[in-house]
């Protein structure tokens, strides 16, 4: 992380108390995010200092006009709901002195507060089917929450995000440049994933179909972008909204089913430890559906299990195409790192596929409830 003068950047915004000190906060990767202490007489408190990557979200500015929107719904549908503590439900954005939704500094950096949600954990894994649950839960309610959000559409803070038949096309003309004499050493994932081109089209066909409608949705549904409630355990807050907006409700569900059911990390090497874990998947969908249940339709229903899939061979194909264009994306540790990646997810998706009887009739008992 670059170094930053939080104190003038801390200076820009309505704090009140006096600035203390500050130190980097999580372990994202995209934005430069501290913790700053503030002392408000003879108490402290803490906010969120953030820099926005404007080299991966292009439009800063209209990404912060999303934030603002959909944080004041949320505070407004959960005040409206009498949930306790609702300022811990959403998160909230300090303005600046200018009433602005951000600072832009000398360096043309943008920057944004927080308040920070205290009292409060995140996990990187899940391991424990309650922490699943919770998960499937939290962002269940958050699409619901967000349903009715007036106009206008959200901007899409990167184009074509999820996208299945665009990624699909970079991957062949990947294939077809080798430009790093690579396809000889994934020939078989390669393989794979041509026989599975015809998947990639399924749920954008059926949005064209008006079966799937577009919705708000976080695209980034990992477990560590929850905050759970040190107290209850509770998942209480979803957090990291630079990739809110419109979407498909099936993208997030196959995302969590991705990230939250496989217990070994997406570069896990020994591809016999990759595989889906029943136990966490109903308690990841119970969880879901009992939040989002009413404004799902039959169909996305239909397809949950499809959107594991899906989104698993999407990521999968999204790491084949950088390491047969040079690693040009994402950050590696090891020469094949990527290669290593894209294993991993097609492993799992091989575990999806022999387990799915038994994951369809979890679905059909959940949904009937």
């Amino acid at each position: 992380m670059a170094a930053h003068d939080i104190r003038a950047i801390a200076q820009q915004f309505q704090l009140p108390g006096q600035f203390i000190s500050a130190q980097p906060y999580g372990n994202g990767y995209i934005n430069d995010t501290y913790a700053a202490v503030y002392q408000i007489g003879d108490q402290t408190r803490r906010y969120i200092h953030q820099r926005i990557n404007h080299d991966i979200f292009k439009d800063p500015i209209s990404l912060m006009k999303n934030v603002w929107r959909v944080t004041q719904h949320l505070q407004q549908k959960l005040a409206d709901l009498g949930l306790s503590e609702p300022q811990r439900r959403s998160l909230t954005l300090i303005p600046t002195h200018d009433d602005a939704l951000y600072y832009q500094d000398g360096a043309g950096n943008f920057w944004r507060t927080y308040d920070l949600v205290e009292g409060t954990q995140s996990y990187d894994a899940v391991t424990l089917p309650e922490q699943a649950y919770q998960a499937g839960r939290a962002f269940g309610q958050f699409q619901r929450l967000l349903a009715d959000l007036p106009p206008p559409r959200l901007i899409e803070t990167i184009l074509d995000f999820h996208h299945t038949s665009k990624r699909f096309a970079a991957l062949e003309r990947a294939i077809e440049a080798d430009i790093r004499n690579r396809a000889r050493l994934a020939k078989p994932e390669i393989e794979f994933a041509l026989s599975r081109k015809a998947m990639t089209g399924v749920l954008l066909d059926l949005q064209q179909q008006g079966q799937l409608v577009e919705q708000i949705t976080h695209n980034d549904t990992k477990i560590n972008n929850v905050l759970f409630d040190l107290a209850t355990g509770e998942g209480i807050c979803v957090i990291d909204l630079d990739t809110v907006m419109p979407g498909l409700a099936l993208y997030d569900i196959g995302d969590m089913i991705r990230t939250a059911t496989c217990p070994v990390p997406e570069d896990e090497r020994d591809l016999t430890k990759v595989r889906l874990e029943v136990p966490i998947f109903e308690a990841l969908v119970r969880g879901y559906l009992e939040a989002a249940g009413d404004f799902l339709s039959p169909t996305d229903k239909d397809y949950l299990i499809f959107s594991g899939k899906l989104i698993t061979f999407e990521m999968g194909i999204r790491f084949l195409t950088d390491y047969l264009s040079g690693d040009t994306y994402y950050k590696i540790q090891r020469p094949d790192h990527n290669l290593d990646r894209c294993r991993t997810q097609l492993a799992l998706i091989r575990s999806i596929e022999a387990q799915e009887s038994q994951l369809s009739r979890i679905v059909e008992t959940l949904s009937a409830k």
